[in-house]
């Protein structure tokens, strides 16, 4: 027990549980966007991915406990490195340098995180935690999306994630060992590419529905 509490209680303990609990994410979100693309086909083929997802009953719920408890490691961990860096560099630097391979994405990593965070609550009260006894998910997705806000919120959510991802992909396989200048540069185009996928795949939906719906 003394081992755990003392690798993770290290900065690199906490990096290997960003990663970890980052790559449980990527896989999640590759597996939400897979079916949410369903309602391109149309109102009935979307229900019946929302019934069958629902279909799967205590499975369902130890999937989203799963996913609760990868959020709070996440989330807590993060806040403790962002923390510990902080307290590392209390005085912030004069001039800003882009030098060593920082990006906006490395620069902005705890904000957008944030930012996440706060959209996972928007989304969940508004998807997830609502009467859906004498409706249908597609008609509560299609009716928040007739609102323009919703819509603005939503696509600019996903800029945000895109933005994180970014950084994030190629972050997590460096933290997990991937760090070879063979392997670095298709890791990080890899990461790129994923995180364009996320931003335009989720981001065209809300677009999609109040323009073509």
């Amino acid at each position: 027990m003394n081992w755990i509490t003392q690798t993770f209680g290290s900065s690199v303990g906490k990096k290997l549980l960003m990663a970890v609990t980052g790559l449980g994410f990527i896989g999640f979100l590759t597996a939400h966007l897979a079916g949410n693309l369903s309602i391109y086909a149309g109102k009935d083929a979307f229900n019946s991915y929302a019934l069958h997802l629902h279909a799967l009953g205590p499975l369902l719920t130890v999937f989203e406990l799963g996913l609760l408890a990868l959020a709070v490691i996440h989330v807590f961990t993060g806040l403790l490195l962002f923390y510990q860096n902080w307290q590392s560099r209390p005085k912030r630097y004069q001039v800003y340098k882009s030098s060593g391979g920082r990006t906006i994405g490395s620069a902005t990593m705890p904000y957008t995180g944030f930012l996440i965070l706060l959209f996972v609550i928007f989304h969940l009260s508004n998807f997830s935690f609502v009467d859906k006894t004498s409706t249908t998910i597609f008609d509560i997705v299609a009716g928040s999306f007739q609102n323009p806000v919703y819509v603005a919120v939503y696509v600019a959510a996903m800029i945000v994630v895109a933005l994180h991802v970014s950084h994030g992909f190629w972050s997590l396989f460096q933290t997990l060992g991937a760090n070879h200048p063979k392997y670095m540069p298709i890791i990080t185009g890899a990461g790129l590419v994923v995180s364009v996928v996320f931003g335009v795949g989720f981001g065209f939906i809300p677009l999609y529905i109040t323009f073509m719906v």
